[in-house]
């Protein structure tokens, strides 16, 4: 299995930063047209975005620090619900809060549609998260490669 980790820095403190990986609200101002969420360990998360239904639970809830969802795709074969996690974890800096995040057990093939997700969403969540409006969000998956048929 294979991993994406990225960060960025947010001109906020870890604790309004921190809410927007646990509301509704706050999830939807950056990523996802919908969400259910209940942050707490076994708590759901399902989150749609661009089409796709995120489904999966919080796993590690650690206010105002860190956030670790399982993560996946209802319908998908490659990745199905709960079958990667995301970890959140909010430092706080001089200007604000470093956001560290680390998807881990993503199968090969879908690392790069993640890290092209990834690096689309989080700058929305520093435009939020500093309490900007970061616009609609345009964002579409990249295609799927194409598949060599075997001889």
């Amino acid at each position: 299995m294979a991993e994406h980790r990225s960060s960025i820095e947010i001109e906020a403190d870890p604790e309004t930063v921190f809410e927007f990986l646990v509301t509704e609200a706050g999830m939807t101002a950056w990523m996802g047209r919908h969400a259910e969420l209940d942050p707490r360990a076994g708590g759901v998360f399902a989150v749609d975005i661009a089409g796709y239904a995120i489904r999966g639970s919080y796993l590690e809830v650690e206010r105002p620090h860190r956030v670790v969802v399982s993560w996946g795709m209802s319908g998908s074969a490659a990745l199905p619900p709960g079958a990667s996690e995301v970890e959140l974890t909010l430092t706080p800096t001089a200007a604000g809060t470093r956001v560290d995040l680390h998807h881990r057990g993503l199968p090969a093939t879908e690392v790069p549609g993640h890290a092209d997700g990834w690096a689309n969403f989080l700058p929305r969540l520093a435009v939020v998260g500093a309490g900007g409006d970061p616009g609609p969000d345009s964002w579409t998956p990249l295609p799927d490669p194409p598949r060599t048929e075997e001889p």
